[in-house]
Order: C-alpha cells, then sequence, then structure tokens
C-alpha cells in the first residue's frame, strides 16, 4: 500500500516471514477495519519505521502455524493479536503476522475469528481508558460515542467494574445502547454536557470522549475529574480537572490485558460486534464505507 485514497489498497506478493525468538507466525483468518486505519492508509499518522507497501490494519484473529525459538505458544492454537502498522512487523492486512509471545492471547471460547479480531485494539483502548480514570466501584462516568465499538466496550467493562454509566445515543442507536446495560442514556449532540448534568447535577467522575467531543463535554466533569481523550487533547487547566490520553500502542505486550477480555467475552460481559464481513481484497470497499459514517460494529477482511 502507498498512501492515498481506498484505491491504493491492493494486493501484494511478499515473502513469507518467519518469527525470531520468543515470536510467533499466524496464519490470519480476520482483521478487522477500524477508522485508524484509514489514518493510517492517507498517511496520517506517518511512516514509523516500516517501508513500502506498508500493511495497515491494527487487530486480527488465525492460528499460528510457526514458532520461533522458545516460543510458550503451540502450533495450532487459534490466536487474536493486536498489530502495529508501519513497524517491522507490519499491520494485520496480511495472509501471515509475525507477533511476539506476549502479544497474543487465546481467541475466546465458542467465538468465531471474525468476532474475536474486533477484540485486541478496541478493548485494550477500553481497558486503557478505565485505568486511566482510576475509578472505585459507585463512581460515574459519562461515555460519548457510545454506539462506537470502544465506546461500547468501555460500557460494558465499566459495568463490570461497578460503575454508574450515562451513555449518549442518536435516536437510531438508543435500542442498541439499551442492549450494553447503562444507567443512564442520553441525546447525544450538542448540549450534552447539560443532559450529563441533569441526570447527575455534581458532575460525573470522568469522561471517556470516544466521540472526540473536546470542551463541549469538560463541563460534564466534576471538580478534580478525569477526562480520558482517543487524540491527546487536553482543554484549558479547570477545576483541577485531570486530562489524560489513551494510546493503546503502550500495551502492544499486554497479554495478561488480553487474556482479561477473553474472559469477559466469554462471560457474556463484551459484546463483539460484527457489522459485515468481506473478503480482504474487498479492503478498498470497506475502507469506503467506513470513511461514509454510520457503521455499527466492525466490517471484518477475511483471508
Amino acid at each position: 500500500m502507498e498512501f492515498g485514497g481506498p484505491e491504493v489498497l491492493g494486493v501484494y506478493d511478499l515473502p513469507d516471514p518467519r518469527p525470531d525468538a520468543g515470536e510467533v507466525r499466524i496464519r490470519i483468518r480476520a482483521a478487522a477495519v477500524n477508522p485508524t486505519d484509514i489514518s493510517r492508509r492517507t498517511g496520517l499518522l506517518g511512516v514509523g519505521s516500516g517501508h513500502p507497501p506498508y500493511i495497515p490494519g491494527a487487530e486480527a484473529a488465525g492460528v499460528i502455524d510457526a514458532l520461533g525459538t522458545g516460543s510458550t505458544w503451540q502450533i495450532g492454537d487459534a490466536v487474536m493479536a493486536m498489530a502495529i502498522p508501519m513497524s517491522e512487523h507490519g499491520g494485520a492486512y496480511a495472509e501471515y503476522l509475525i507477533a511476539p509471545d506476549d502479544s497474543i492471547a487465546r481467541i475466546p471460547v465458542s467465538m468465531s475469528f471474525e468476532q474475536a479480531s474486533t477484540l485486541p485494539m478496541n478493548g485494550l483502548t477500553a481497558i486503557q481508558i478505565l485505568e486511566l480514570m482510576s475509578l472505585r466501584p459507585g463512581q460515574s462516568i459519562a461515555v460519548t460515542g457510545a454506539a462506537g465499538m470502544v465506546g461500547s466496550y468501555v460500557i460494558q467493562l465499566a459495568k463490570r467494574q461497578g460503575l454508574i454509566v450515562i451513555a449518549d445515543a442518536a435516536p437510531k442507536d438508543v435500542a442498541l445502547i439499551q442492549s450494553l446495560r447503562p444507567d443512564h442514556i442520553i441525546d447525544r449532540g450538542d448540549g450534552i454536557a447539560a443532559r450529563i448534568r441533569a441526570v447527575l447535577p455534581g458532575g460525573v467522575a470522568a469522561v471517556a470522549d470516544t466521540a472526540l467531543l473536546h470542551e463541549k463535554v469538560v463541563p460534564a466533569l466534576c471538580d478534580g475529574g478525569a477526562f480520558v481523550s482517543l487524540r491527546r487533547w487536553k482543554g484549558a487547566p479547570t477545576r483541577d480537572i485531570r486530562y489524560e490520553a489513551a494510546w493503546v500502542y503502550d500495551d502492544y505486550h499486554s497479554q495478561a490485558k488480553l487474556d482479561a477480555l477473553r474472559r469477559a467475552a466469554e462471560d457474556g460481559a463484551l459484546t463483539p460486534r460484527v457489522a459485515d464481513v468481506l473478503p480482504a481484497e474487498k479492503a478498498a470497499d470497506a475502507h469506503r464505507r467506513v470513511e461514509a459514517g454510520g457503521v455499527r460494529g466492525r466490517i471484518v477482511l477475511t483471508f
């Protein structure tokens, strides 16, 4: 892949990679298409340490088919993995992905590769958001962009932690958000901070701003609350509000957290959503649909 529009996504014949010590090779069965893949494709996130043709894709599921020296995994293990595009090993839109032992986990029991491929990056982002908030059971959070994959995972994991959750929803998404079981659902859009305050007049302890509303939702926080962004945005210092930024690639070697996602999915506390499944050759079509907006769940490419 070169940088540009969806049309730059093509099929390339590359040498089969081999795992080094402490690594595995995964024969990819499914890779989720995320909004960040669009930014990678257009060059907005730079080239990193990679080289053309660049391989996008940040999360996948498949079967281990080769082991590096000392690997603790077994050939035939069905696993899910987060990938780092523009890095030495490249992204997840590939037949084969090299992954360090500690960057993968088994897929949840009875879950398809397509479903499991939506868990690693989106789920680790949700875990990181909640860790940055550092809340106790009974405290409150507001989630913007609740119908998105990260937002929905934040809601479900927050409820698992015993937090009070306020989630936003467009009219067409109310049934979906209700299925995630937040404590309160409010209308999305302008004036959201006031609507959050109408539910909790003292303000919420934290905001997970997955919709990138930024300053529009900061007033919903109580004094000393935590605002967690996805794009490193920080508002003006005020009322001792603590600004944090989630950066999922910091958790690349976080096998324990990936395994926690597996357990949450097996317990029914975390529900993956697959919007559609397309063959890998249709990656350009998948990107066009994601760019058009309105996709609920993840489009998944199969290999």
